[in-house]
């Protein structure tokens, strides 16, 4: 218990303090127009109220990622709580914030445009392709994954083209839903129901955690129990932990929902509460699923505590989706009938609302390259038709193999993003905040050494034996220092020159 209140506590905290520094070392203008107001088209760009924005924003990024990603990484032991607030609050909310801001300065573009403006053309090509693959490999997994969730409360197994495998049925009804919020302007179904489904996430996570800090806190994984890993796998905490818990802490994914929300941004004062403050709420969000996970299967009688319960859980379950059959089992138990539908409905509406938008910035990606009028709903359908079927054929891929990969181009997408915003920052910071692109600069860091050193130890890259996990650090711990290194080559080569805000 004492543990979950601290990192409660920390992310509030970091919210009110860290963000309130990222904010003025960004250097907000208040008086600034927003591409809500000089663009406005009735499609993409549509003004909207900060509370509103703030509930999409939410529900767009909060999709399986701190959910799934948080029960998957509890298994590790209490040590992801610690990176769940410290990731959240260093480096997913300056993520977060900085690609939100960003592309409100310049007008409203996507995220590939972002990085390309400070890392180069060819980058910026290369950003269009891997933001691509990501959104349609997130798709396929937020669309799968409700779906079987979805099979799991209402059975169409009767309905042509059901499997047992596959519920081909919702995936179908999910898909048409996809295309209508795809292709619909941005105020249609996005602007009126979304903040509904966040509202109702919101409360099934707060539920939760009244259950569980009630009667279940003596049961609840504490730090000083140990950090040491709790995984059976042999896998270690460093990189899988930090690439399993992503929405949680830090997400590529983020940086490609922040535009579609800074088209809708009225004042730069609101890119704290929305982009910086959403971060936070997720945070919480995944603090809580990844408490109550560790919590729920603890049998005192059997010896069980904690995270051991879960683990055994687990190994009478081989095979199957974990994650899905904790939230089943905890929303139903701890939530009552009603309760539990509402929040398995919230579990649910999360990936669905987060697939629909991820589709939707893939589409505003093809059209800013293409430099495609989005207005006529004629181009919006020749750029998301192909888009369609890309996800549609990807459903019948091993919904495990999809995830896998999808975790690690989302995260290696967040590297460059901080990479980015560590140099805007460098060129655009000044006065007493000269040095306020370490705030991107650490993480940045951080990240590139997680994601290639991900790459070389995980199964599904270069798989390296336990005895050779040494090799990958250093590798890894190189390729970091070469970035290091280049940064430190490039800011003394544009020392100066003068930019403006």
């Amino acid at each position: 218990m004492v543990t979950f209140i601290v990192a409660l506590i920390l992310l509030i905290v970091g919210f009110c303090t860290y963000g309130v520094l990222v904010e003025r070392i960004f250097g907000v203008e208040p008086s600034r127009p927003t591409p809500a107001n000089t663009h406005s088209d009735g499609v993409d760009f549509v003004p909207m109220s900060a509370w509103r924005i703030f509930l999409i924003q939410f529900l767009n990024i909060a999709g399986l990622g701190p959910i799934f990603g948080a029960i998957m990484g509890i298994f590790y032991g209490p040590a992801a709580f610690l990176w769940i607030v410290f990731g959240t609050i260093f480096a997913g909310g300056v993520h977060d914030y900085l690609s939100g801001m960003l592309s409100i300065r310049k007008g409203g573009v996507s995220l590939p445009d972002i990085i390309g403006d400070e890392l180069g053309t060819k980058m910026k090509i290369f950003m269009r392709l891997l933001s691509l693959v990501l959104l349609i490999l997130l798709t396929t997994t937020f669309l799968s994954g409700p779906a079987t969730l979805l099979q799991g409360l209402c059975p169409l197994s009767t309905m042509p083209f059901s499997t047992q495998i596959i519920p081909i049925a919702w995936v179908l009804i999910i898909f048409a839903y996809y295309a209508l919020a795809t292709v619909l302007p941005v105020d249609k179904l996005i602007g009126r129901f979304y903040p509904i489904f966040g509202a109702i996430l919101l409360f099934m996570g707060i539920g939760i955690m009244v259950i569980m800090l009630g009667w279940h806190s003596s049961e609840m994984p504490e730090v000083f129990d140990g950090l040491h890993n709790r995984q059976s796998n042999g896998l270690p905490i460093f990189p899988m932990m930090f690439v399993s818990i992503a929405c949680g802490a830090i997400s590529g994914f983020h940086g490609t929902q922040s535009p579609i929300m800074a088209r809708c941004c009225t004042n730069e004062q609101q890119g704290r509460w929305i982009f910086y403050g959403a971060m936070v709420a997720e945070g919480m969000l995944a603090l809580i699923w990844a408490a109550a996970a560790g919590t729920f299967f603890a049998d005192p009688d059997k010896g069980l505590y904690g995270i051991d319960g879960l683990q055994a859980f687990a190994a009478q379950h081989p095979g199957e989706n974990i994650a899905a059959l904790v939230i089943d089992m905890v929303s139903r138990s701890w939530l009552g009938t009603i309760g539990g539908i509402l929040a398995i409905v919230g579990v649910i509406a999360a990936p669905i609302t987060s697939g629909d938008t991820a589709l939707r910035s893939a589409r505003l990606i093809v059209a800013d390259y293409l430099k495609l009028n989005q207005k006529p709903i004629f181009n919006r359908l020749i750029i998301a038709i192909p888009l369609f079927l890309c996800v549609f054929g990807m459903v019948f891929v091993d919904f495990n193999i999809v995830w896998r990969y999808f975790a690690w181009t989302n995260q290696t997408l967040a590297v460059f993003t901080l990479w980015a915003g560590t140099i805007w920052l460098y060129k655009h910071t000044h006065n007493q905040y000269t040095y306020g692109y370490y705030i991107a600069l650490i993480p940045a860091l951080f990240m590139t050494m997680v994601c290639t050193s991900y790459i070389l130890i995980a199964p599904e890259g270069l798989a390296l034996p336990i005895h050779l996990h040494w090799v990958g650090y250093s590798a890894a711990g190189l390729i970091t220092l070469c970035a290091l290194v280049l940064f430190i080559k490039w800011t003394k080569s544009t020392q100066h020159i003068t930019y403006n805000i």
